[in-house]
């Protein structure tokens, strides 16, 4: 049974979250302990480099790490207070795509080049919409086609709403016909198309230009300021943090070392990891060879 949602309830709430990943030698823990709370409005910057956890955390929350070779050792993901570790595969099916959405790293990959977008798009929709009809227009018990009618109209929509010229004749091309960025705007529309609480964005920019990914960027702020829900940002990019997030965790090795309001964050980090990422940023003053690398302790 899902329950009710109250006044004093997070969106998200992580709490002491572990899991462990099987290899061919041994099982080893890779997520120690992360908490995180993520409220309606906000947008939380998951930053740290390569291997810290940072898109296993994004992936737990949508219980989307295949297990084997994943495990959960301990912890609660608890999203509107129910814990979705608790819940069965049929529970989390209906949750993604209708109140979690996940935008992946890269479009390439993740469109399907044999299907047109429209096809992938309306598929989606109409997931979405067997949990809750109301989300193209209909009423209970609608037939087939009329929900499919309704779903290609939803998804015109929700191109012209992520800023895809002629959505009503680009909704019927492949995706190796748009450019990498419309491709990445086209994900933006799967992901929000089911009307989300919560949105995961692992990366969305990172095989974008800067002037593109600028654009991305608002588009995301934007989408989670008008719809007022939550939203996760994974990134590398502490300029990216800096310039859409309300908050940030900073995270290494499968721990968060620092977490709060962006602003506290970044103009005084408490964490030497989290002064280190900083010192790494380079700017027009910095000399050749000038960036501070890390020793590669343990922080």
């Amino acid at each position: 049974m899902t329950p009710k949602r109250g006044a004093d309830m997070s969106l998200l709430h992580i709490n002491e979250l572990r899991l462990a990943m099987q290899s061919y030698r041994k099982e080893t823990e890779v997520l120690h302990g992360i908490s995180l709370t993520v409220e309606r409005g906000q947008i939380w910057g998951l930053v740290g480099e390569t291997g810290s956890g940072k898109s296993l955390t994004g992936l737990s929350t949508m219980r989307l790490v295949p297990s084997p070779p994943g495990r959960y050792l301990g912890g609660q993901i608890l999203f509107e207070g129910e814990d979705l570790l608790q819940a069965d595969e049929r529970r989390m099916r209906a949750l993604r795509g209708r109140r979690m959405g996940m935008i992946f790293q890269d479009p390439t990959t993740n469109l399907n080049p044999v299907f047109r977008i429209g096809t992938q798009m309306v598929d989606a929709a109409l997931h979405a919409a067997g949990e809750d009809p109301s989300l193209l227009g209909l009423a209970p018990g609608a037939g087939r086609r009329d929900m499919r009618r309704a779903a290609r109209e939803t998804a015109i929509q929700m191109l012209a709403k992520v800023g895809i010229p002629n959505p009503e004749s680009r909704i019927d091309d492949y995706a190796h016909q748009f450019s990498g960025g419309m491709r990445q705007r086209v994900l933006i529309a799967m992901a929000m198309i089911g009307k989300p609480d919560l949105l995961i964005a692992d990366e969305p920019t990172t095989a974008l230009d800067v002037s593109i990914q600028a654009q991305i960027l608002r588009l995301i702020h934007d989408l989670v300021l008008e719809r007022n829900i939550g939203c996760l940002l994974i990134t590398h990019n502490l300029g990216v943090v800096a310039q859409v997030c309300t908050h940030v965790a900073v995270m290494f090795r499968g721990r968060v070392l620092e977490s709060g309001p962006v602003a506290q964050v970044l103009k005084q980090p408490e964490h030497a990891y989290t002064r280190a990422l900083m010192g790494a940023i380079p700017t027009a003053d910095t000399p050749r060879g000038g960036l501070r690398g890390l020793a590669g302790v343990d922080f």
